[in-house]
């Protein structure tokens, strides 16, 4: 007996009514919940999106929601294609042959398994594995042979595989212990900055009246409550600010810059120090808002790190599309 979500039947691969096998791929975070769905060989078959929600132990059904939300999405989606455009289409069935969703939040074997059982119990897939947005970026990245993944956007993380096959991750451990680099890191520093301005311990100069205007606030003591209140998002949205104040010629904006751009090549050196091969040799991909693609930091990381020996690969990665490669093998 099959499932159904949102309205939505089977997809038959023939006249005769035989099913084919699907495959789902999710890229799931805070923001959004990414999806690809393709067939047995690999051939895509449907996108979607819907917001995110970054897994918990407490509240594993709302990743586990953002999933399901994701995955009808694409099936609307593949549907409307099939009514406007190509009749030969077919609709697509719950559940599905496997399902690999790589979500922010499950590196914990607890909250992995807390999202996986929610996810069973939606009937999504007949086979569900439950990794990391991390994991499923790398498989995307590094689809032919290994390498390193930098990754910095609202926080940031390296990874890598080692010589004996097991993952080495460096940094990601959360905006208190760790995001050196990340967009969060940039937007706390520049806010840290207008509070010494105020002070007097630094110059009053352009990135002080930019993120007073940013943020809104009357005054610089009322960044207090700001702060308190805000979400890690709205910090690290900050971040561009700061990076456009540095390249106007803020000298303490500049300082800023320099030392995110210092620690995110050190997160790659300690990856390629714990054994993932010969920096020469190995490829190293950026991810994320602050240095894929064209990113406010994505030319200065670049050329931080080619400077530092490191071969830098400007290869684009489809996330989600990694993870249905995961959900093919598992």
């Amino acid at each position: 007996m099959h499932h159904i979500l949102g309205g939505f039947f089977g997809r038959l691969d023939s006249d005769e009514g035989a099913l084919v096998s699907l495959f789902a791929g999710v890229d799931g975070g805070g923001t959004s919940a990414r999806v690809v769905i393709v067939d047995g060989e690999g051939r895509e078959v449907a996108r979607g999106e819907a917001p995110g929600a970054v897994v918990t132990v407490v509240s594993p059904e709302d990743a586990a929601e953002a999933v399901a939300a994701a995955i009808g999405e694409a099936i609307e989606s593949a549907a409307l294609e099939r009514i406007t455009r190509d009749a030969s289409l077919h609709s697509i069935v719950l559940p599905l042959d496997g399902l690999w969703a790589g979500l922010a939040g499950a590196g914990s074997v607890e909250a992995a398994h807390a999202v996986r059982t929610a996810l069973i119990e939606r009937g999504l897939a007949h086979r569900i594995t439950v990794g990391t947005d991390v994991r499923a970026a790398y498989e995307d990245a590094f689809p032919d042979g290994d390498g390193v993944l930098l990754i910095a956007g609202t926080g940031s993380v390296a990874w890598g595989m080692g010589s004996d096959g097991g993952p080495i991750q460096v940094g990601g451990w959360g905006k208190l212990l760790g995001d050196e680099g990340s967009g969060y890191w940039i937007g706390m520093k520049g806010l840290q900055h207008v509070m010494a301005a105020y002070d007097g311990r630094s110059p009053q100069g352009y990135l002080y009246s930019q993120m007073l205007e940013a943020t809104g606030v009357r005054t610089p003591s009322d960044l207090v409550g700001w702060v308190e209140a805000a979400k890690k998002r709205e910090i690290a949205v900050l971040a561009p600010l700061v990076v456009a104040s540095s390249g106007l010629g803020d000298p303490a904006a500049e300082d800023i810059v320099a030392t995110a751009v210092v620690a995110l090549v050190s997160l790659v050196e300690a990856v390629f120090l714990r054994g993932a091969g010969q920096r020469e040799d190995t490829k190293v991909v950026l991810w994320g808002g602050l240095i894929a693609d064209s990113g406010p930091l994505a030319g200065r990381v670049s050329e931080a790190l080619i400077h530092s020996g490191f071969n830098v690969s400007k290869r684009k990665v489809d996330a989600p599309l990694g993870a249905s490669r995961l959900a093919l093998r598992s």
